[in-house]
This record gives structure tokens, sequence and C-alpha cells, in this order.
């Protein structure tokens, strides 16, 4: 009997007792779709603890210290070139630095001093994709675009203990004046350059740490230096009643705009957590001193990976409960068929091919009951993540993170759930297929089994 015909057999079988075949792939749906909502809690628990809450910058970012001085010419300075191989890691997301300028350039809003402490240089773009935290507006887009830190308005005492806290966001969208010092033939004189305000950054996770800084792009610099001839528009150390031949003097020992810049506070951020510890084995092997608090992740994993094992286990013994009625459908088909498996026998049918025949229907019913399964299992994670932050905000009033998933489905757990299932019912119909190639032929065709 060829595989066509055994299908057609089967299919013709299943349909003569439609409600029996009805209750057993019920029954088999609901032990996967349990299995997989199940199993699902886990891996969404463990994606918006991780990835959402540890898995930030904190986990995710890899500190590079220096270079090592045998492998670089003992040169331990970051340049251009080592950002660009930084960038070229493998699951590397983005390579993030922070470059002091060389003054503070008294900038004012309508009019009103900025009391910040230090202007940094960034990259935005890389910035945004490590996932820079901002209290209120947007990263910037434009070249004049600025963020200031959440802090900046912040007045302090005599000794220096944080007093008078005003919010930064009130400066949003405003103009930012920036006075740009210069010399200019030994004479110090000051250009300003206009910026928009575009966001205030988060606020700092730690009490004591204040956020006083502004942070402007690598275009602004560019006119920063311009203006100074000087890179990162730093400007010499003069003492008092230096000559303006001796100030021109210093200035041509600063390095000029335009050559390899080094770069200081870089930062390797990983696409994931669990990317961290081979991007630190890779950085070390390159001659970068690093370091991460990777290690702290590994029992945070360990704990999510037992509990997901935990749950498979038991929304497997609900798919084992289900093989119950596959097992009770196949026994009883074997039954209600015998003289049809006489029939088979006296042609001349071989027992391996009658037993295929009872196996292959058990296994449809294990795959309609996994698809079918598979298919409610989604719908239930997707009304679970959308209907349940807005319960816990009704009736307990507290507000879920954003992006906070209680379900997740990944691909390889549903077809592990379905190879269960597939499994369990071929398992279930063995042992009345095996049975139905024991079944004597002319007490079948006499209908006494």
């Amino acid at each position: 009997m060829k595989l066509g015909d055994q299908f057609r057999f089967v299919r013709q079988n299943m349909k003569k007792n439609k409600t029996r075949l009805f209750m057993t792939v019920l029954a088999t749906a609901m032990g996967c779709a349990f299995l997989i909502v199940l199993a699902s809690v886990g891996f969404g628990l463990q994606q918006s603890i991780v990835d959402n809450i540890v898995g930030d910058r904190l986990v995710t970012g890899i500190d590079i210290y220096s270079k090592d001085p045998s492998k670089f010419k003992e040169d331990t300075n970051l340049y251009d070139a080592d950002i660009k191989d930084l960038q070229a890691i493998p699951n590397v997301k983005a390579v993030t630095y922070r470059n002091f300028i060389g003054q503070w350039m008294e900038p004012t809003i309508d009019g009103e001093p900025v009391t910040g402490d230090r202007t940094f240089q960034v990259d935005f773009q890389a910035e945004e994709r490590a996932g820079f935290s901002l209290s209120a507006g947007r990263m910037p887009q434009k070249n004049n675009e600025v963020i200031l830190g959440y802090n900046i308005r912040q007045q302090r005492d005599d000794q220096g203990v944080p007093s008078e806290y005003k919010d930064a966001s009130e400066w949003l969208n405003k103009t930012i004046v920036l006075n740009v010092g210069y010399y200019e033939n030994g004479v110090l004189k000051k250009k300003p350059i206009e910026a928009v305000v575009a966001g205030i950054s988060a606020k700092p996770t730690k009490e004591w740490k204040m956020d006083q800084a502004l942070y402007v792009g690598v275009d602004l610099l560019g006119q920063v230096e311009s203006i100074t001839g000087t890179q990162r528009g730093e400007l010499p150390y003069v003492e008092e009643g230096s000559t303006p031949e001796q100030i021109e003097e210093l200035l041509k020992q600063l390095p000029a705009p335009g050559g390899d810049r080094n770069y200081i506070e870089v930062q390797v951020i990983a696409g994931h957590a669990n990317d961290v510890k081979g991007i630190s084995e890779v950085l070390r092997e390159k001659g970068y001193f690093n370091h991460s608090i990777a290690d702290e992740l590994k029992q945070v994993n360990l704990m999510f990976l037992i509990m997901k094992i935990g749950l498979i286990f038991v929304g497997t013994i609900a798919v084992i409960i289900a093989s119950i009625g596959i097992f009770n459908t196949m026994t009883m088909a074997v039954t209600e068929r015998a003289q049809d498996i006489g029939i088979m026998k006296a042609i001349g049918a071989h027992p391996s091919v009658i037993r295929k025949i009872f196996l292959l229907e058990s296994a449809l019913i294990g795959i309609m009951g996994a698809v079918i399964g598979t298919i409610v299992s989604y719908g239930i994670s997707f009304a679970v993540n959308a209907g349940l932050p807005v319960l816990i905000q009704t009736f307990m009033e507290e507000k879920v993170p954003d992006g906070f998933l209680f379900s997740v489905i990944p691909p390889y757990l549903t077809a592990l759930a379905c190879a269960i299932a597939l499994g369990v019912a071929m398992l279930s119909g063995y042992r009345p297929a095996l049975r139905a190639t024991r079944i004597d032929v002319l007490r079948a065709l006499r209908r006494d089994v």
C-alpha cells in the first residue's frame, strides 16, 4: 500500500467518528497550548527583567580603559582607527565615547547663565543606539542641537552641597548661546555660537550623583575648533603678565584640529547581555584593557533557565494527560476496524503497513492538536501582554514599565512544544497499532474481536 493510499484510508476512517476525533484533538490542543503559555511566562519575564531592566548599559556596557602597550608600541591612547576597530567586532551594538571640550563656554539661555560644570562631545547616534536615557525632549537630530544634564540648573551652597533645584525641562527647544573663547594676536576674545536644547538627560539613579554636563555633537565641536584653532577647543594656560608673543607660542604647542583625535571614556555596548563575555574576550585578544560586570548576570540567567525548564516540565505533564485520550481513541479505532484489518491481512498486507497506518493516524491527531494549540497560545499571549498591564493599573494602581512583556513565545519554544505533542501522540498510538498487527484474520472477518 502506497503512502497516499494510507493517508486516504486514515482520512476516511477519521471522518467516521468526528465527535470523538474532535474531542481528542481538542484535548491535545489544550495540553499543547498550556505547555506553550506556561513556558512563555518564563521567557517573557527573563526578556523583560534581564533585557529591559538589568540589560541596560550597566550590564551590556564594556568600559575600555586603555590599550596594551606591548601590542600598540607603548601608545595607549584610543584614536579614530580604534573606534572603527571596536565597531567592527561582532555583536557590538554601539561604541560610545565622551570627550571633554577644553573650555567652559559660559552658555546662557534667555540671558540666564547655565551653571554646568563641563562640556562633553559625544556621538549622538551611537548614544541613541546604546540607550541614552532622557527625562524630557528627544535626541538631537540636527547639527546645532544639544542635550542638557538633568541637574544643570541645580544650585550649590558655599560648601558645594546641592541646594535649590530648578527643572531643566523648562529650557527645552530654547536657544542656548555658547561663548567660545579664543586668542587673536595674544588677546582673549569671545565668539557666540547658537544651538537649540533638544533634550534633558535622565535623572541619575545614584542620589549622590549629579549630571550638570552639556552634551554637544561632533558638528558643534567642529565649529568650536574652527574658532579656537585647537583640538577640542582647548585654550592654553596663560600666566599673569604673559605677552601676546608668549601666548601665541603656547597656542602653537596645542594640537591643531583635523588631526587624529584621541578619545576618553570609551564604552563598547553589546547587542545583548549574553554577548558581553564573548566581546570582552575578543577585546582582550586585540589588546584593549576592559571591564564589565557580565559575570554577575550568569546567576540571573541560570535562575531563569531553571524556571523555564520547570515550567516546560509541568506543561509536558498536561500533554501526557491529553495522550490518554489519544490512546483511548486509537484503541477504539482498532476495535471498530477489526474487519478492515482482517481484509487487509487477508489480501497480503504486511503487519508493518498496518502498524504504520495507525501510527500515522495518531500522528495526525498530535499534529492537528499542536497546530491548534500553537495558534491559541499566541492569542492568549497577545491578550495577556495587552490586558494584564491594564488590569494591574486599574485594580492595583501600579504602572507596568513600558515594553514589559509577561509572555514571550520564541520560535524554538513552539517547535519544542509541537515535537513533544507529536512524540506523545506517537507513543500513545504505538500500543494500539501493535495490537492491530496481532489481530487474527478469521476472527476479524467473523467480527469476533
